[in-house]
């Protein structure tokens, strides 16, 4: 039986439909990341789960029970807020412990459970600290601490590290992953990050427009992608739009053949080739090859970033930066290189969205 079940979740906002007929099963100790541009209807799905937003429909099942009716603070959840929502008059002990005293659990057993949660996240020495004398990371612990002190059976995090830095967005995005896998703590986070969501989440739910597009591993979703609207947002990705030609050609708008993989029966003549920057490769001209021209190079530290032109069609490509004495490191704007890459690492997709 799956921990957590969306049964046909819907919610409307006056005439706004904001979530729309989602079903979803979390299993045990899984990591589902909602991920989306803003307004998709994430971060709404989070607050339904959580009890804060009525349904308008559909049900929410916590282990086979149905909770969509039930006040938050009976539904056996913790929840890390984007903004931490730490109460500034209270000490980290009694912020951690604010849900124990709420759901009437006796003073010894809160002390208790309050130490083990902030043993938990390292935070045990700074128990009697004001949130004002907290980093931000510190604060983010606090907030993870209070969520896990009442023993959830579903942790949810709503953008739980958007107002991180970069450098301690990656040390506390690691925490926490390696947290839940240690609890093995089934866990639900809504991000706009893909990074975030491909790199902690066991499996990411795409959505836009209040409907889900895809759900699969961080795998499936970058390299099979069910359309171009999962193609461009989960990673980079080169979208261009064209026609089928022969069995293995894709002819772009521009008239490009480009290699590509077998197009599968049902689709239309007119489709989309998407292809990952990284999965294209640059070499020195060969005479018998038709060159692409360079029109930018960016330099990105281990990586660089080539801008070329194939024909009439513009792609980028990304490659591990070359030493000084490798033939692509004098490669500079207005170059002429080949360009190759596997015809199955092209795919096709529906230009219908």
């Amino acid at each position: 039986m799956s921990k957590l079940t969306l049964d046909h979740l819907a919610k409307t906002f006056g005439e706004t439909r904001v979530v729309r007929d989602l079903n979803l099963e979390v299993a045990q100790g899984e990591m589902v990341a909602l991920l989306g541009p803003s307004g998709c209807g994430k971060t709404t799905t989070l607050r339904m789960i959580a009890g804060f937003i009525t349904p308008a429909g559909g049900r929410i099942l916590l282990d086979g029970e149905d909770i969509s009716a039930l006040p938050p603070y009976r539904r056996d959840t913790g929840m890390v807020f984007q903004s931490y929502a730490l109460f500034p008059h209270m000490s980290v002990a009694a912020n951690v412990g604010f849900g124990l005293e709420m759901r009437k659990v006796g003073r010894a057993e809160r002390e208790q459970n309050v130490r083990n949660a902030l043993d938990l996240v390292r935070l045990g020495e700074l128990v009697d600290r004001m949130p004002r004398q907290l980093s931000g990371g510190q604060q983010q612990r606090v907030a993870l601490a209070r969520a896990l002190a009442v023993n959830p059976k579903l942790l949810l995090l709503d953008e739980p590290l958007s107002n991180l830095d970069a450098k301690l967005r990656g040390e506390v995005q690691h925490e926490i992953r390696t947290l839940q896998q240690q609890l093995e703590l089934t866990t639900v986070i809504v991000t706009h990050d893909q990074e975030e969501a491909l790199t902690m989440a066991d499996r990411l739910v795409v959505m836009e427009g209040g409907v889900e597009r895809q759900i699969g591993t961080p795998r499936e979703l970058y390299d099979a992608p069910a359309d171009v609207f999962v193609a461009g947002f989960v990673g980079r990705c080169n979208l261009i739009e064209g026609r089928l030609g022969q069995p293995g050609v894709f002819i772009s708008r521009t008239g490009t053949e480009m290699t590509c993989a077998a197009a599968p029966e049902t689709m239309a003549d007119e489709a989309v080739l998407a292809l990952r920057p990284e999965k294209i490769t640059i070499a020195p001209v060969v005479p018998s090859e038709v060159p692409a021209t360079v029109t930018g190079v960016i330099y990105l530290g281990a990586l660089t970033e080539y801008r070329l032109k194939l024909g009439g069609t513009e792609l980028f490509a990304i490659i591990p930066t070359p030493v000084d004495d490798s033939p692509l490191s004098a490669v500079n704007e207005g170059a002429q290189v080949s360009v190759n890459w596997r015809p199955q690492d092209a795919r096709l997709l529906s230009s219908r969205i």
